[in-house]
């Protein structure tokens, strides 16, 4: 069975499901990416792209762990898609978060909600590095998705939430992507490797950078 849930907010959010189409079946994505090939095409269309403007640049963080001096080990890689390259827009900021090396309690800051937090190791100081990278309205997309600690499923989502709008992010929405594909009324999974039994998604979390912290 699909294991499907919303995430609890103070307000209601939109939650939008995205299924892979007739060409979108592949193997799982390899460890520490999230996502498949064919939700990162999505991400573009649905993200990067205004009309009439040019195509704004993806970067895409594929995070292995959150321990001191996290940035220096952490890949990023800029789309290539056609026109992106010469843009002037803001980068759209995808991090995909393999649930294996996200934190099992929250992190304090130890300087409070100010700039200094940016010096902080692990969660609290990435938000705030994120942030300022991004103009006021830029984007930062969180991939990443439930795991299973000594046989209890764990969400992550509340706690990177949280940590992100400490550092001045606004939770703009939730997606589901489903891993397996639509067959009559029924979905057939395709589950990643090491995903907890019934787990068939991975969760997708736009959030916005509010204001200016340079």
């Amino acid at each position: 069975m699909t294991n499907f849930r919303t995430t609890t907010s103070s307000s209601t959010l939109p939650t939008s499901i995205w299924l892979p189409g007739p060409l979108g079946i592949a193997a799982s994505p390899a460890f520490p990416a999230v996502l498949p090939d064919w939700a990162i095409d999505k991400i573009r269309t649905e993200f990067t792209r205004r009309p009439g403007q040019q195509p704004a640049q993806l970067w895409r963080l594929t995070i292995h762990d959150t321990d001191a001096g996290m940035d220096a080990r952490t890949p990023c890689a800029a789309d290539n898609a056609p026109g992106a390259g010469n843009s002037r827009r803001t980068p759209v900021i995808l991090a995909e978060l393999h649930p294996d090396t996200l934190p099992a309690a929250a992190q304090r800051s130890r300087y409070g909600t100010g700039e200094q937090g940016a010096i902080d190791d692990g969660w609290p100081g990435f938000f705030h590095r994120v942030h300022r990278l991004l103009r006021a309205e830029g984007l930062l997309l969180l991939a990443t998705r439930q795991r299973r600690d000594a046989g209890q499923l764990t969400d992550p989502l509340g706690l990177l939430i949280a940590t992100a709008r400490t550092a001045g992010f606004r939770y703009l929405q939730h997606i589901v992507v489903v891993h397996g594909h639509a067959v009559d009324d029924r979905i057939v999974p395709a589950p990643p490797e090491g995903a907890p039994p019934g787990l068939i998604h991975s969760d997708l979390l736009a959030l916005r950078a509010e204001g200016s912290r340079s």
